[in-house]
């Protein structure tokens, strides 16, 4: 099944998105999903077209600052969580999407929890991949060395950058076929860098934690998390937390899996996301 793509101008900002929509009417609701540094919607290619052949439109946009996005200046978006909610809250508004399956992985996938937690009400299910969701996540050093300065800014402008990330979390060969596409924001402009470097130095981890820790005491929408268990950043006693106060949260365990698991395991992702979506639609 084909991925359409998609640019939409929402206020200043350009939005690029992939979308895979379901052959025929379906009363299903669609999915968004969210990738993590320093990839972008690409990620979720495999993932896509599986969820549309079950019925659901399955929508993945390129955060702003990456992939095809547009990549404003620091001085005209800041590149904080609170931009990039706001922004992504009047993207969605843009699509008219008034309830929806939201699905994250990674950091700056945190960001798309930030935003569960402020519009509770458009969730209609939440999914959550290798993601960082605790007081106790830190950047890991092959992320936060891209903050840096002056080494921060030298890094972030080497595409092959993308390559050491991706590959180191998720301790796997990505093909040549596959980094040439991650690489090539980097290759077209600098300004895929400094979008990097700004978002790196600007993601507030902590305050962000905090608050998702918070919102996640009164959550009650059905929630899976999919967890890599060879992710060499996030460990899987994380995900048993988030369990702790909402014990009816589905934990699926991939035991070959890292911190990208989409990459690698698409087929076990889109699985365990249609399993849970369609078990929760039945009840």
């Amino acid at each position: 099944m084909a991925i359409e793509e998609h640019k939409l101008k929402v206020g200043t900002l350009e939005w690029f998105y992939r979308v895979a929509e379901p052959i025929g009417r379906t009363d299903r609701l669609p999915i968004l999903l969210l990738h993590g540094l320093p990839a972008h919607s690409y990620s979720w290619s495999e993932v896509m077209p599986t969820l549309a052949l079950q019925g659901f439109r399955a929508i993945a946009p390129d955060w702003i600052g990456f992939g095809s996005s547009a990549k404003p200046d620091l001085r005209d978006f800041a590149y904080t969580p609170d931009a990039f909610i706001t922004a992504l809250a009047e993207f969605i508004q843009a699509l008219e999407l008034e309830r929806f399956s939201l699905v994250v992985q990674g950091f700056l996938g945190s960001v798309g929890l930030q935003y569960a937690m402020r519009y509770p009400e458009r969730i209609e299910r939440l999914i959550i991949l290798n993601t960082p969701v605790s007081t106790t996540a830190k950047l890991p050093w092959q992320l936060q060395q891209l903050g840096l300065p002056l080494v921060g800014d030298m890094l972030t402008q080497d595409p092959l950058l993308v390559d050491r990330t991706l590959e180191k979390g998720s301790r796997y060969s990505i093909s040549d076929a596959d980094l040439a596409i991650y690489r090539q924001p980097f290759l077209k402009s600098s300004a895929a860098g400094r979008s990097l470097l700004a978002t790196v130095r600007n993601l507030q981890m902590q305050q962000s934690m905090t608050e998702i820790a918070s919102g996640w005491r009164s959550w009650t929408k059905p929630t899976a998390i999919i967890w890599g268990m060879k992710d060499p950043w996030l460990p899987y006693e994380m995900a048993q937390q988030l369990t702790v106060p909402i014990p009816h949260v589905d934990l699926i365990q991939l035991e070959s899996a890292g911190h990208y698991v989409q990459e690698h395991w698409s087929e076990k992702v889109s699985d365990a996301i249609q399993f849970f979506l369609r078990r929760q639609a039945s009840h």
